[in-house]
């Protein structure tokens, strides 16, 4: 009999669900939106989000049921941003609305977070901004003493519809923990935390691998659904779910994802350790690492300088003009994160290009800045980075991925489907259907574009790379080594 799995994936703006069956193929989807407000990018209620969850679970079933058999179907598990926190009662209940990862008014704890994790934990995660739950649990007991007797654990996005799926709240992944401060090396709170930064240890959770299967699906909730008893898993973050679904999973395995940034996530056999913080660790399911780290560059400049342009004819003159021998760097906004720090960098160009130039020219920038990363990542891990698998708006154009594959002398995949909700069914099958998430992987994830290098192309565009991180040495944005 063919079995399936649900995955949900909570994100800022909406609740996106699919069930999924052992060979990656979405049966059915549903997506519903939030109704938002101002206050949504600091705050959001998850009774709300919840309350979304059913309703699409619900017309997810009803879709899926023309053409499965819905007691096939043997775990759910759900992804959401990472850093979002929730305080909660001994019930579950949230004693107030969720602290979005995207609300800056913990910058303060955020900072002092900081400062005490670098003094006692030099080797682990301890780049603590607003975007982390710890500096926003420091920032509600300062703000909401009246509730913090009340509180019996603060969960994550995640967590919270895993617990309302499951009754079970008191457990979360290696992903979600991180940026609460949890030692992925040694799989513990460290002592410092305790110590220092957080009121009460009662509040932190029990931290398992993604994909771990912590209970079943409520006998009310399976009533209600129409459901068999249904294995409920610990899902991921959504940054990781998305690497997972665009089949980067093993080691030597990297994902590229440009939208309006450029982001790179992969796998190394060891940490990745990087003194100058552009880089950061996540642990892998199976105790592999998954370093990565995110550029202020990306493709943005696509919507905001050819908004009303035919991209695919674009993109069918730019393949004509490759390589150029321009030089440029898009970078709409000042300052630079990744693959190197530079507060003062700006974007610039050749003067007096033609609109199909300046496009190709912006590709090329964008590679060589992606080649960038991945020998800087080589560098740190001394780990060879073996292919790219890539993901995206900036992943649609073929003249882009030509571009990158020779610009990098590497082979790149374009993904089939590298959404959070395939990484989240991937995380439901992998302990359910398969024995480990990397054989889900293998079996649920597809290439839909697989792009070589050519010896003669890519030996121009090392040439021009050369020139492009000269340049950025020129203008002191960039260190020589």
């Amino acid at each position: 009999m063919n079995a399936y799995v649900i995955g949900i994936d909570i994100g800022t703006q909406g609740v996106r669900t699919a069930v999924v069956d052992a060979t990656g193929d979405i049966i059915a989807s549903t997506s519903k939106s939030f109704e938002l407000t101002e206050r949504s990018r600091e705050e959001q209620s998850p009774l709300m989000w919840w309350e979304h969850t059913i309703t699409a679970l619900k017309e997810l079933l009803h879709q899926a049921s023309s053409s499965i058999d819905l007691q096939a179907i043997k775990a759910i598990a759900a992804t959401s941003t990472s850093g979002t926190v929730i305080p909660i009662d001994i019930e579950g209940n949230p004693l107030h609305d969720a602290l979005m990862y995207s609300d800056k008014r913990s910058a303060e704890e955020g900072e002092y977070c900081r400062v005490i994790a670098q003094k006692y934990c030099e080797e682990g995660f301890n780049a603590f901004n607003t975007s982390c739950g710890l500096p926003k649990i420091r920032w509600f007991t300062k703000h909401f003493p009246e509730k913090v007797g009340t509180i019996n654990q603060w969960i994550h996005a995640a967590d919270f519809i895993t617990g309302r799926l499951s009754g079970i709240y008191d457990v979360t992944d290696y992903t979600n923990a991180l940026k609460t401060g949890f030692d992925i090396t040694n799989l513990q709170w460290p002592g410092y935390l305790k110590k220092h930064l957080v009121s009460q240890s009662t509040w932190l959770q029990r931290v398992v691998a993604s994909g771990t299967v912590i209970g079943a699906l409520q006998p009310k909730l399976a009533h209600k659904l129409n459901l068999a008893s249904v294995a409920i898993v610990v899902g991921i973050t959504d940054g990781c779910a998305s690497q997972m679904a665009s089949g980067a999973i093993s080691p030597g395995d990297w994902n590229t994802t440009i939208g309006t940034t450029m982001v790179i996530k992969g796998v190394t056999k060891e940490a990745l350790r990087d003194p100058e913080g552009r880089i950061y660790n996540h642990r892998h399911p199976e105790g592999f690492w998954m370093p990565g780290g995110a550029s202020n560059t990306g493709a943005d400049w696509i919507s905001t300088d050819y908004e009303q342009v035919d991209l695919a004819s674009l993109n069918e003159q730019a393949a004509k003009l490759t390589p150029t021998s321009y030089l440029s760097w898009p970078l709409k906004q000042v300052g630079e994160r990744f693959p190197f720090i530079s507060p003062q960098a700006r974007g610039f160009s050749v003067k007096n290009l033609s609109k199909i130039e300046q496009y190709t020219s912006n590709m090329e920038g964008v590679a060589y800045l992606e080649r960038y990363a991945y020998e800087l990542i080589e560098k740190l891990s001394s780990e060879k980075v073996i292919a790219v698998f890539t993901a995206g708006g900036g992943s649609n154009s073929d003249t882009w991925l030509r571009i990158r594959s020779n610009v990098l002398n590497k082979p790149v995949y374009r993904c089939k489907e590298a959404s959070g909700v395939l990484g989240a069914a991937i995380c439901a099958a992998s302990k359910t259907i398969f024995n480990t998430v990397t054989e889900a992987v293998e079996h649920m994830t597809h290439r839909s574009l697989e792009v070589y290098p050519e010896r003669s192309l890519a030996a121009r565009y090392d040439e021009n790379y050369h020139k492009f991180i000269h340049l950025l040495i020129q203008k002191k944005y960039l260190t020589a080594c």
